[in-house]
């Protein structure tokens, strides 16, 4: 295994464990992106390129979007404008 790959395996493990134990959830979505966006490199290191932007499309992209739409229909992320008044 080379050192990038260990790297990398490193940066997924800590991103599943700050994922989980951040209170913040917006932070843990940020979170969340990051650890797809390193899957789907692992993926390409695996000469996996189908599953590597599936990965991309779905972990990082769709996924994330409904976390964020859900966040605020439940309005646990307050709006641009509650926060100028």
């Amino acid at each position: 295994m080379g050192f990038f790959e260990l790297i990398l395996l490193t940066f997924l493990v800590v991103c599943a464990v700050a994922a989980s134990l951040n209170k913040n959830l917006l932070t843990s979505i940020v979170i969340f992106m990051s650890y797809s966006v390193i899957m789907s490199i692992i993926w390409i290191i695996l000469e996996s390129p189908d599953l590597a932007i599936t990965e991309a499309a779905v972990g990082a992209g769709v996924t994330s979007v409904l976390f964020f739409v859900a966040l605020k229909k439940i309005h646990a992320m307050k709006e641009e404008n509650d926060d100028e008044n």
